[in-house]
């Protein structure tokens, strides 16, 4: 491989965020009760851990907000140590997500990046990136049209659609998500692969997942001769487990894998847990 460490493994955690994104986590009317959730996960790929990702998500019946940390390192941090979060709030309207903003910065011990994304309705997402780039010349075109009625990658990861089925039914992987990240547009379908029993250790006690297959297709933004791009649109290894929250009818990845020269890159997770609105203001 002629690529550094550094930049082959910003570039997997990328892929692997990139596939999260497209997992879907759904709720029902009825879920809309002010919840929160919150959910660990442990990134690696083969047999080397490289660290946490974190979300939370605070559910109303009119709103929501959404936000996500993730650290990660090689060797302790000898080799390559970095960490980010990102942040997206909108407005629920008829139990479907109309995101607002999104957020997101980057660091490393190299440089540091950060991200707005600012929806107007039907309008054009306007764009804020710090340090500022200059316009990608060889990157494909996006219209007005093409970017209208997009998700953020949070709100495409949470609150994309809707659905009503117990652990493991495949019927959740019936779905394609259209997501803009700032810079590309791009659709990951999901279609049923298999069951999964997950044994009584699995966290959250789920008994099953539902494994999806996914498929990922550039739309805009891109660079046609991108080889991260050729890898994802071809690959037909990229999976998302999916299982139900208990206590609600939303659906959260339980894992995510993406096949790479080096092993598989995998996203799993080790927590879960959901409380009621009310609770936690009495918490404080």
């Amino acid at each position: 491989m002629r690529t550094g460490p550094l930049r082959y493994w910003t570039g997997l955690l990328g892929m692997v965020f990139v596939c999260l994104a497209g997992t879907s986590a759904a709720f029902a009317e009825a879920a809309l009760t002010d919840k929160e959730i919150k959910a660990s996960y442990r990134v690696g790929v083969a047999s080397i851990d490289l660290g946490t990702f974190n979300l939370t998500a605070n559910v109303g019946r009119k709103d929501y907000t959404l936000k996500a940390k993730g650290e990660f390192s090689i060797l302790a941090g000898l080799l390559y140590r970095a960490n980010g979060k990102a942040r997206s709030n909108g407005t629920l309207l008829d139990a479907r997500p109309a995101p607002q903003r999104f957020d997101f910065s980057y660091a490393d011990s190299n440089k540091t990046q950060a991200l707005q994304i600012d929806f107007n309705g039907t309008a054009r997402p306007a764009v804020t990136r710090t340090p500022k780039k200059r316009r990608d010349k060889k990157a494909v075109p996006l219209s007005d049209a093409q970017l209208r009625n997009v998700l953020d990658p949070l709100t495409a990861a949470f609150l994309s659609v809707q659905a009503r089925v117990p652990a493991g039914d495949l019927a959740v992987c019936n779905q394609t998500l259209r997501v803009f990240d700032g810079k590309q547009l791009f659709e990951l379908t999901l279609s049923p692969k298999r069951t999964e029993e997950l044994g009584p250790k699995a966290a959250g006690g789920i008994p099953a997942a539902a494994v999806c297959a996914v498929r990922y297709q550039p739309i805009g933004g891109h660079r046609p001769e991108s080889s991260a791009v050729t890898f994802l649109e071809k690959t037909e290894g990229i999976e998302a487990w999916l299982v139900p929250v208990q206590g609600t009818e939303m659906v959260v990845p339980y894992k995510v894998v993406v096949p790479t020269s080096w092993g598989d890159g995998m996203v799993k997770l080790t927590a879960l847990k959901t409380e009621p609105a009310a609770r936690r203001a009495n918490a404080r």
